[in-house]
């Protein structure tokens, strides 16, 4: 069996959606590789992430990934010093575009910078409302209701898992792990089935001396495993803008090495036809390498 990779594209803010998004379309449709592209779809805060300050190796990652460079100015000021731009209404028609080229579409967020800086702390009315508007966006953008989503972030925990089995979601991807699972949080299990990165990101490795650029690619290749189906997870901000002519790079060398592109939404149909054979894993918060702060992370 060929190695298989399935690319999960999350998109964060309005120029990330307004510039990456569409860079990268044209590059997975150029080497013939599906993506799932998951949405931000309300207000761009990412100003405010600026409190993130006050976590553990935020400045180290803010030093070696170039974050104003990649983002640029204007988004690291939205919500801030300037209005948070409303992604899902100001880029309908770029948001519409992706679907209509033939990709998978779901939900990352509605507001991001929330989701990501205090799902942990808010409540499950808030969570469920967070989410609910995320839907109906989709369901406006799209007319039909979102069948995937990957948090924020990969914030994820027993609230937003409950609001996830509420949507009747076909799978999530909100969590870094080796395999797919049914997530079990806080000793509940959920039924939506968690389809996890496998993949460090771009950001994750970038300035790095021991991934000087001339390695990223190499070192990926050397990751990828033929017993499961790895899961790489990209942005639009960064393989779609400042780093496109690395990721490029990547898709020539996949292409080259004869992996097998997948859809996600493809692979989680082949799975639920036996159901009882996914396991049942725990999902704990956890550090992750190259990445401030912890995430869910599938346990053992």
């Amino acid at each position: 069996m060929p190695i298989r990779l399935a690319l999960k594209v999350d998109v964060d803010t309005d120029r990330g959606t307004r510039e990456g998004v569409p860079n990268l379309v044209a590059d997975c449709q150029e080497y013939a590789a599906p993506a799932c592209f998951l949405f931000s779809l309300g207000p761009d805060q990412t100003g405010r992430a600026i409190t993130r300050v006050f976590r553990p190796g935020f400045f180290q990652k803010v030093s070696r990934t170039s974050v104003v460079q990649i983002y640029g100015l204007r988004t690291l000021l939205n919500g801030t010093l300037l209005p948070a731009p409303h992604i899902g209404r100001r880029n309908t028609a770029a948001i519409r575009a992706v679907r209509a080229a033939g990709f998978e579409v779901g939900i990352h967020s509605y507001n991001h910078y929330r989701w990501q800086d205090y799902v942990q702390t808010m409540s499950l009315a808030a969570v469920r409302a967070e989410f609910v508007a995320a839907r109906a966006e989709f369901l406006r953008l799209f007319g039909g209701e979102a069948q995937t989503a990957g948090a924020a972030g990969w914030q994820s925990n027993v609230r937003s898992r409950e609001v996830y089995d509420e949507a009747n979601l076909l799978y999530a991807s909100d969590a870094r792990g080796g395999a797919p699972f049914f997530p079990r949080v806080d000793g509940r299990v959920f039924k939506t089935l968690e389809i996890p990165s496998t993949l460090p990101t771009f950001d994750e490795l970038m300035g790095r001396p021991e991934y000087p650029d001339a390695q990223i690619v190499p070192h990926y290749l050397s990751l990828l495993r033929d017993d499961r189906v790895n899961v790489f997870t990209i942005h639009a901000e960064i393989e779609g803008m400042g780093r496109r002519a690395l990721f490029r790079e990547m898709l020539a060398a996949c292409r080259a090495r004869g992996v097998a592109f997948v859809r996600l939404d493809a692979v989680a149909r082949e799975l639920l036809a036996n159901r009882a054979a996914i396991p049942v894993c725990d999902q704990v918060m956890a550090e992750i390498d190259g990445r401030s702060g912890m995430v869910a992370t599938q346990a053992g």
